[in-house]
């Protein structure tokens, strides 16, 4: 087969060489992205009278019928045209005649790839972004339904201090918010035209930028020729925002599966986020969030890859950046996949409230309400401490917890403890006392659950 740039070739690679080095069987996913560039560069073409306007029109339908039969899925790459834009000149030339060979005067594969990928990153971001935004709705109406759900709240994975199960949810609704305000920034980089810059110096045609960046809709264009067919910042930037998001997506996967274990048994997911076992007829696995938890390792997985690639290159394009394009497209629909498994996971999950009340009154998470009452009482914070710590070790050794002690017996160890103690001890009592800005008492979450719910409004 006759080469796009063959001329300065004498002999043809092997089949297998050709197949190494084709990336049609990734970047096909570009079709529509290459096809809308190139009907906007044709349209420049006609404009400025680099072709004659009546063969930039032929070449625009030409293109629009290619475009017609991407939609219905019905093109046939062939490797050996590489890639996505000799194949589809190839097509374009076959359907319209030798004019279709016109359509690459003054362009090059290095600003035309550039501009496909600005045009698919910006698609797909404002995809990720309403994803992003489902998901928060989920949390805001469990959170919703649970103000007053009285949750055991860990560190190191140790109960620490009861907690409002609302006020949990929205932990993870604010991370999503951090995260959607990073891909919504990201935009600006990625709304940038490097279309005109060719191969990497211009070109001598009077092409127009400012007009085919009007026609794609990109509010700029590249100041440099060489940044525009090298700089692959925004792809870096999208994946480390993605990589993020996917990080706080496996922390709450992580705990989702262990709140669905027995040993926890805090929430049931539905049977359409869960699987069974071929051997154990009683297994109820959920699978869905160990999968986003196990996915977490690919989305970092291709930053890492990305930054590698790019991190001994010189200016400007390099046969390496081919590597580009699959850990992005990956990327993108494992991040889709993930946040809309997210979504109908959280919206459908049973929150066991009997079973969370129970655990925070069979543990010491109430102990540090008790070290604040004997501080509030004029006691030093740390002498009250080791009191505490005290009383906790003498109802470790008694089999108890801190509301079973009899009032002399507290009283022994601070003759300050009134009766007034065991409702400051209430789990309950707890939660609903720690009305500090931001805080998880029941007030507190109502007011943060305001601004969520204006938020994802």
């Amino acid at each position: 087969m006759k080469k796009a740039w063959g001329g300065r070739f004498s002999k043809s690679s092997e089949q297998w060489i050709e197949e190494f080095g084709a990336s049609i069987s990734f970047d096909q996913e570009l079709v529509l992205e290459d096809i809308e560039g190139s009907i906007a560069h044709v349209k420049m073409l006609g404009k400025t009278n680099i072709i004659p306007l009546e063969e930039s029109e032929q070449i625009v339908a030409g293109l629009l019928k290619l475009k017609q039969k991407a939609e219905a899925g019905e093109l046939h790459y062939s490797v050996s045209e590489e890639d996505i834009h000799l194949n589809l000149e190839k097509m374009l030339t076959e359907k319209i005649g030798p004019v279709g060979g016109k359509l690459h005067t003054g362009r090059s594969r290095n600003d035309q790839v550039a501009t496909d990928m600005h045009l698919y990153l910006k698609k797909q971001v404002h995809i990720i972004m309403e994803h992003i935004k489902e998901l928060q709705s989920a949390l805001v109406e469990q959170a919703e339904k649970n103000v007053e759900t009285v949750f055991p709240g860990y560190t190191h994975l140790q109960r620490a201090q009861p907690v409002s199960f609302a006020h949990h949810m929205l932990a993870y609704f604010w991370m999503l918010k951090r995260d959607y305000d990073r891909f919504e920034d990201s935009l600006k980089r990625i709304d940038i035209s490097p279309l005109g810059a060719s191969a990497l110096a211009g070109t001598t045609f009077p092409i127009d930028r400012f007009y085919t960046a009007e026609q794609l809709s990109f509010s700029s264009v590249y100041e440099n020729s060489m940044d525009a067919v090298s700089d692959r910042d925004f792809v870096v930037e999208f994946l480390s925002n993605s990589a993020l998001t996917i990080t706080h997506l496996s922390r709450l996967a992580e705990e989702i599966i262990l709140w669905t274990s027995k040993e926890f048994s805090f929430i049931e997911l539905d049977d359409a986020y869960a699987t069974g076992s071929s051997i154990m007829p009683q297994k109820k696995n959920p699978d869905m969030a160990e999968l986003i938890r196990g996915k977490s390792g690919r989305v970092i997985g291709n930053l890492v890859g990305m930054l590698t690639v790019l991190k001994g290159l010189p200016l400007t394009y390099n046969k390496d950046m081919q590597e580009d394009k699959e850990g992005m497209f990956d990327t993108v629909h494992t991040m889709i996949g993930s946040l809309k498994i997210f979504t109908g996971m959280i919206q459908t999950m049973t929150v066991k409230d009997d079973e969370m009340e129970s655990a925070v009154n069979q543990d010491f998470s109430n102990a540090t309400e008790l070290a604040d009452y004997l501080a509030a009482k004029g006691i030093p914070f740390r002498e009250a401490h080791e009191i505490v710590g005290k009383l906790v070790l003498t109802c470790i050794q008694q089999n108890c917890y801190l509301l079973d002690l009899p009032l002399d017996q507290l009283q022994d160890a601070c003759s300050k403890i009134d009766q007034d103690v065991y409702v400051i001890l209430s789990p309950r009592e707890a939660v609903k006392r720690r009305n500090s800005y931001g805080g998880t008492g029941f007030e507190q979450v109502k007011v943060q659950l305001e601004k969520a719910k204006q938020y994802v409004k």
